[in-house]
Formats: C-alpha cells, sequence, structure tokens
C-alpha cells in the first residue's frame, strides 16, 4: 500500500488551523450581536448553545471559502 504524501498532513492540518481560528473569530464577533432581540432568555443554555452553532457555522463558511482560495491560488499556475 503506497503512504500518502507527507504535503496532504500538513495542508490538513493548516485547514484544521484556519477552521478553528475562523470560528474562534466568528464566535467574538457574534458577542457583538444582540441576540436578546431573538431569544427569549439570553442566558439559558439553549441560547448558548445557539451562539456556539451559530459560531460553527459561520466559522466554517469562512474558513471553506479561505481553503477553497488558497486552493485555487495553487493551481494559477496550471492556466499557462
Amino acid at each position: 500500500m503506497l503512504e500518502p504524501p507527507s504535503y496532504l498532513g500538513v495542508q490538513a492540518l493548516i485547514n484544521m488551523i484556519i477552521t478553528l481560528v475562523l470560528i474562534a473569530v466568528s464566535w467574538w464577533v457574534l458577542q457583538c450581536v444582540k441576540l436578546d432581540l431573538f431569544v427569549r432568555d439570553i442566558n439559558g443554555p439553549q441560547a448558548k448553545l445557539l451562539q456556539v452553532a451559530l459560531a460553527v457555522a459561520l466559522g466554517y463558511l469562512l474558513a471553506s471559502f479561505f481553503i477553497d482560495y488558497i486552493q485555487w491560488t495553487n493551481w494559477l499556475p496550471y492556466l499557462f
């Protein structure tokens, strides 16, 4: 069985770090959103879970964009 190239492991690690950092940034950004306009009990566990879910979703979308963009820039030399 062939071993995968080592750059795949490095790329996976970089993608994981980008995703976790952007989830943390999304959490930080969502702290300024007034969720009390949409949630009955802002201090309840459901409201906190909503904040976490929104941070993960937003962070994942941002990370997917940045990871795709990095991959596209790596493919540009094959254009010519």
